[in-house]
């Protein structure tokens, strides 16, 4: 039997408008386009290559009650994914999670209608899925909300690292529990939206809603599983080593900021089967982020030199920074207008840092200014320059001679 072809991605946070403009002709702003161009990217590699299952492991929107726009894109390109007959688990994530725990999330909506090859993920569970290549069993694991133990006495009056103590034991039993359940004749999949030990954080810190719980990878790293999917970091990593299971972030689809600089950006594609599975990340165009880092204080022609160091980088269709090392009595030849000619090219120009090196102050020690005489504040001025001590008394006595300065 063929292996069952799997399509894995996470945190598309849809409503990010970090570095963008609005787009006058849709009223859409522009960041928001590249997300959901990433997501049709992706759809279209997928479809192109007979995908049998796509899984979301959470995090569709940037916040709980998105728009209406927001949702009406999203709904669009999973639809385009169930009518093609190709079934879709959107699992809940943090950012999918009301404040309220009595309120729908966010994609709730999905299984309220129905609608035909969705299932969302909202609660851990075991869901049997009929694909054109086999049957696949998918276990969900949405994010574990520290505010759902407080309903329960037992775990009222609690501090916050004993709850999460708590949740991790809670969440472990569980994911263990589901494995339990699992049909070992049927290829099985863990999909999770959580932290796991030993992860690299990116960005995503900077929007995480609250602070995490985190599981071990331990936990996760039982062969009843031949693929576990996760989401909630927006660092692309396999956490097994190669292993069985392999343990997958497939990171976000679209860059957030200048935190995740330098980062690939895509989804996992993975062929799977029982006790065989291999995968492989597939990168997509996302957005590119570059820093500029410039020193022209030893310059002559400090703009001519941030020409130069401008035009090493590739600005083309990037939001940039710019990081200006410079001295003081060059910042009237660095208008803010002709550095950002330079950087014409950028998609956007993210912020313009000027770090300026000024002269040390020169000290007077106890005495101020007023108290001393011309030849003591020339004398004080030379020291600070670094003149010779020769040097400085020939040109004290120039002084002297010239303008009647007396030390």
């Amino acid at each position: 039997m063929d292996k069952i072809r799997l399509l894995h991605f996470a945190d598309l946070h849809v409503g990010i408008e970090n570095y963008g403009r609005l787009d006058p002709a849709t009223g859409v702003n522009e960041r928001v386009r590249d997300f959901l161009a990433r997501f049709d990217e992706m759809i279209e590699y997928g479809l192109a290559h007979e995908v049998d299952l796509v899984i979301f492991a959470g995090d569709a929107y940037k916040r709980p009650d998105p728009g209406s726009t927001y949702q009406r894109a999203f709904a669009r390109r999973i639809k385009r994914l169930a009518d093609a007959g190709v079934p879709v688990v959107l699992l809940v994530g943090n950012h999918d999670l009301p404040a309220m725990v009595q309120r729908a999330s966010s994609v709730d909506i999905f299984r309220t209608l129905d609608v035909p090859n969705v299932v969302v993920g909202h609660e851990e569970a075991i869901h049997r899925i009929e694909t054109r290549r086999g049957p696949v069993q998918v276990a969900t694991v949405p994010y574990p909300l520290r505010q759902r133990l407080l309903a329960h006495d037992e775990y009222r009056g609690l501090s916050v690292e004993q709850l999460d103590i708590e949740l991790q034991r809670i969440v472990t039993d569980n994911i263990q529990a589901l494995a339990a359940q699992l049909d070992p004749e049927i290829p099985a999949v863990l999909a999770a939206h959580l932290s796991v030990s030993g992860a690299t954080y990116g960005s995503e810190r900077s929007v995480m809603i609250g602070r995490d719980a985190v599981v071990l990878k331990s936990a996760l790293a039982d062969p009843a599983w031949d693929y576990v999917a996760l989401g909630h970091i927006h660092k692309h990593q396999s956490l097994n080593d190669g292993g069985h299971p392999p343990i997958v972030y497939s990171g976000s689809l679209e860059r957030i900021d200048f935190g995740e600089e330098g980062q690939p950006k895509g989804f996992c594609w993975v062929e799977l089967a029982r006790g065989e599975t291999t995968w492989q990340f597939v990168e997509v165009k996302a957005r590119p982020f570059v820093t500029v880092r410039a020193d022209v204080r030893q310059s002559a022609n400090p703009l001519m030199a941030l020409q130069r160091e401008i035009a090493a980088h590739n600005l083309q269709d990037a939001v940039v920074r710019l990081i200006l090392q410079l001295r003081a009595d060059q910042e009237p030849l660095l208008r803010d207008r002709d550095v950002r000619a330079l950087l014409a090219d950028a998609y956007f120009v993210g912020g313009i840092t000027r770090e300026v090196e000024r002269a040390a102050r020169i000290r007077l020690g106890n005495l101020a200014p007023e108290e001393m005489s011309d030849g003591e504040l020339l004398a004080k001025y030379l020291e600070a320059r670094n003149t010779p001590p020769e040097r400085i008394q020939t040109l004290l006595a120039y002084a002297e001679k010239i303008l009647g300065v007396v030390s």
